[in-house]
């Protein structure tokens, strides 16, 4: 499968969400960002559909998980898995969902979702997309802080 282009220019795509996140977790800009993993970095969703939602953005960023070698593949899986324990760990999540796309930004990232016992009736046994994410609250340092450090502390306890 060929990496992404910008089909104006033919470009390799450079400028997606995922792109400018990466460098404001480098930057130490980004407020949501919560560990500098081996494979990249650990952040809060924004906007917060469920709470504890977190991605994991790979550090360089690549168009896809094929895109890196085998033992980056595993590392990026692995960290993928460790937020999930780390969200499961700390929340009353009763199950994670992860799921890795890069249909909407075309660059390797994925998403570690808790799910919850008191969720609404249409939507606990459904996917994470079924919610409306445009309504869903927004990523606030002074509402979410508490639980950034949280995962964070957990992460830094488990190798």
């Amino acid at each position: 499968m060929a990496d992404p282009v910008n089909t104006r220019t033919n470009d390799p795509v450079t400028d997606t969400a995922i792109h400018r996140r990466v460098e404001a977790c480098r930057a130490g800009t980004d407020p949501t960002m919560i560990a500098r993993l081996r494979s990249g970095w650990a952040v809060l969703g924004d906007p917060q559909v469920l709470p504890g939602y977190c991605l994991l953005l790979p550090d360089p960023v690549v168009p896809h998980l094929n895109t890196l070698e085998p033992a980056l593949q595993h590392a990026f899986l692995a960290d993928m898995a460790r937020i999930g324990q780390a969200v499961q760990d700390i929340t009353d999540a009763v199950r994670i969902n992860y799921a890795i796309f890069g249909n909407v930004e075309p660059a390797l990232h994925a998403h570690v979702i808790p799910r919850y016992e008191d969720e609404p009736a249409d939507l606990i046994k459904a996917n994470p997309w079924g919610y409306d994410w445009n309504a869903a609250p927004r990523f606030e340092p002074e509402a979410d802080g508490d639980l950034l450090l949280a995962i964070r502390a957990r992460l830094e306890r488990t190798p």
